[in-house]
């Protein structure tokens, strides 16, 4: 099958992220903190990691490492690794580096209509051009909400029983589509278009998120 290495390697990635945090047995989602850990509440997350600067003698089995500016870091489970001396220590992921998958554990909360993925006091968006989730700064702004936006009058049912999380996905990206194609976008005051032209350009965009999201496999009304 031709995308058996892709799925394959992805699969690995994934084996990978989850293997970070077998070390530390007590991250169960919803457990508390232990002395080496904290329990990240933000955004109703609810889940333990390992404290910052917390050394460690040997890397989890199974994190994948990732090259950013020249150097070394390895990432599993939602925690990041540096090396330091002959060990190694847990670290704050440097801004703009690149993972192929998202940590096991992630709350998807939306800022300004866009939807970023959060964990272990870390934010990643996902980069079409790169294929890739990028560590970036915390977004300013509106206050959060872990649900998506109202892109009003768009009702959708996952026909092909997509999650929760496919679902965000798939609005999202035809909302980044409809409003590309259309140019209203109705996340911005008035769409961002001229208040002559917002009624027809609204009524454009509607038509083409429900074209979209309906090749996805959703009903649209």
């Amino acid at each position: 099958m031709a995308n058996r290495p892709l799925i394959l390697g992805t699969l690995v990635l994934l084996g990978a992220s989850l293997a970070g945090t077998a070390a530390f047995a007590h991250n169960e989602r919803g457990a508390g903190p232990s002395p080496q850990s904290h329990y990240d509440g933000r955004y109703q997350h609810n889940h333990a990691y390992p404290m910052r600067g917390y050394a460690v003698g040997a890397r989890p089995a199974g994190a994948l490492a990732v090259t950013h500016m020249g150097q070394r870091y390895w990432y599993g489970g939602g925690v990041w690794y540096g090396a330091r001396g002959r060990g190694w220590v847990v670290i704050g992921p440097p801004i703009g580096v690149f993972v192929p998958v998202l940590p096991p554990f992630y709350t998807t909360v939306w800022f300004g209509g866009f939807p970023y993925y959060y964990a272990n006091d870390t934010y990643y968006l996902w980069r079409d051009g790169d294929q890739g989730y990028q560590v970036v700064d915390p977004p300013g702004g509106p206050s959060a909400t872990p649900q998506a936006p109202a892109t009003a009058d768009i009702y959708m049912y996952p026909r092909n029983g997509q999650d929760a999380d496919t679902q965000a996905k798939d609005r999202y990206e035809c909302h980044r589509w409809s409003a590309d194609q259309t140019g209203f976008d109705p996340t911005r005051a008035s769409g961002g278009v001229a208040a002559a032209d917002a009624q027809g350009k609204r009524e454009d965009y509607f038509r083409a998120m429900g074209a979209c999201l309906e090749g996805r496999g959703y009903s649209v009304k």
